[in-house]
């Protein structure tokens, strides 16, 4: 079974935007008795249809030294039920052509199947099955604990950037939960008892605790109806985990460097705070047209100079992510040129970052979010891209009518607007990070 883990979800990809008074998505909603938000969008191109489940709990809300147990709750989920036993799950679900996985964050973990239209039944019985009646066995738990101290081994053995990664969350997040591994560490999985993911499960999977997604060949009130055949009946346990986790107070910038000898190529990375939805609604919309105009795609001022006029990195991006319910963050990254070491890469960033920000423009400002309200346009005939934008926001807090109708916040972002932010940007303590091969140029 294929697992992987949403780190997280930039700006442009999660929110490119629409014209003006047109719905993103559609959206219908409805709130079950027991709590469970039901979120619907119908899309009758074809007979298929994306059915997610968005628990709010992650790798933020373990208890400190029993990291990992999240995400081997996510792993056991799959192994049974008093009526669906063992891993009849999986091989139901594979028997009716579905696309069936899941995936743990910091926030959230969500379980998704996409299947055809006549087995979205068969999915939501599974699914509310699980919610409720889990069986977790010691040969079960001793299993998938061994998987995933594998995974994690095999991970960050044979890749070196997710170590640098780890490292580089730990120098930014500091003392904040973010700063510890999804995955937990090789010792913290060892450690980890069968009472600890009970633990997760009993508090936190229940019906007010999640958000239910349909997107596909279905109309509302006909998934209103099933989503109460299925989960109504759910008892509540009357607790929402509507967390919101005080920001780490570190202010000062920080420099990590890392030699390893598995890394190909030299990488340099910038992470800035940046406000999250959760902590500033209105302030997104702004940060949201900087990344697009500092360094999403190849129009972007940082691409320009860097990389096609200079010639001084063969990749730069920038990226924003609000979608975390503890803080924000703004990243730029890039990838030296042949002949370039990452120390100048940074420095050219620096004068780069100036140049762009005198820059701002009305008219640039203008074109950069004429880029971004065409981006969703077609976003709506892919149930799964919509299902799985409609489920971060909402599990984020954003109501349908947020969600529907943030294209006007857009457009009535202004060059000043920018200006401003990309000003406060510039005086902000960041956490830079370096990693290169081991003996490689300095």
């Amino acid at each position: 079974m294929k697992k992987y883990i949403l780190l997280f979800i930039t700006a442009s990809l999660l929110l490119p935007s629409v014209p003006a008074k047109a719905e993103l998505l559609n959206i219908s909603e409805k709130t079950l008795d027991n709590g469970m938000r039901v979120v619907v969008i119908p899309n009758h191109k074809a007979p298929i249809a994306k059915h997610m489940v968005w628990y709010k709990v992650g790798a933020s809300d373990e208890v400190l030294g029993k990291g990992g147990s999240a995400h081997l709750l996510e792993h056991l989920m799959f192994r049974g039920t008093s009526k669906v036993k063992g891993q009849e799950f999986n091989r139901i679900m594979e028997e009716n052509g579905a696309d069936s996985n899941a995936f743990t964050s910091q926030d959230f973990t969500v379980y998704h199947q996409f299947v055809d239209i006549s087995r979205l039944e068969l999915a939501m019985f599974l699914e509310a099955d699980r919610m409720q009646n889990l069986k977790i066995d010691n040969k079960s738990f001793e299993t998938e604990r061994q998987i995933v101290y594998q995974e994690r081994k095999q991970v960050v053995e044979s890749n070196p950037l997710y170590r640098f990664n780890e490292e580089m969350q730990r120098a930014f997040w500091q003392q904040h939960p973010y700063s510890r591994p999804i995955t937990g560490t090789e010792d913290e999985i060892l450690s980890l008892t069968i009472d600890d993911v009970k633990a997760i499960y009993g508090r936190y999977y229940a019906p007010d605790n999640a958000i239910l997604v349909i997107a596909g060949d279905i109309e509302p009130e006909k998934a209103f109806a099933l989503a109460d055949k299925y989960y109504g009946k759910i008892p509540a346990k009357g607790f929402v985990n509507n967390k919101k986790i005080t920001e780490d107070s570190v202010k000062t910038s920080i420099s990590l460097r890392m030699e390893m000898p598995q890394a190909d190529i030299a990488r340099f990375v910038r992470r800035y705070k940046a406000p999250a939805y959760n902590g500033g609604k209105d302030r997104i919309y702004a940060w949201m047209v900087l990344s697009k105009y500092l360094g999403e795609g190849e129009t972007s001022q940082l691409y320009n100079r860097l990389v096609a006029d200079k010639h001084d990195a063969t990749a730069v991006s920038t990226s924003y992510n609000y979608t975390s319910t503890g803080g924000g963050s703004f990243v730029i990254s890039a990838v030296p040129a042949q002949g370039k070491t990452a120390e100048y890469v940074r420095e050219q960033i620096d004068i780069a970052l100036a140049e762009a920000v005198k820059g701002i423009t009305p008219a640039k400002i203008e074109k950069v979010k004429k880029q971004l309200l065409s981006g969703l346009v077609y976003i709506r005939d892919n149930p799964n891209d919509a299902a799985q934008i409609a489920g971060m926001l909402a599990a984020i807090g954003m109501s349908d009518e947020e969600i529907e109708n943030y294209a006007d916040k857009i457009k009535r972002i202004t060059a000043d607007d920018v200006r401003k932010i990309a000003q406060e940007l510039l005086l902000s303590p960041a956490t830079d990070g370096i990693v290169q091969p081991k003996g490689g140029k300095k």
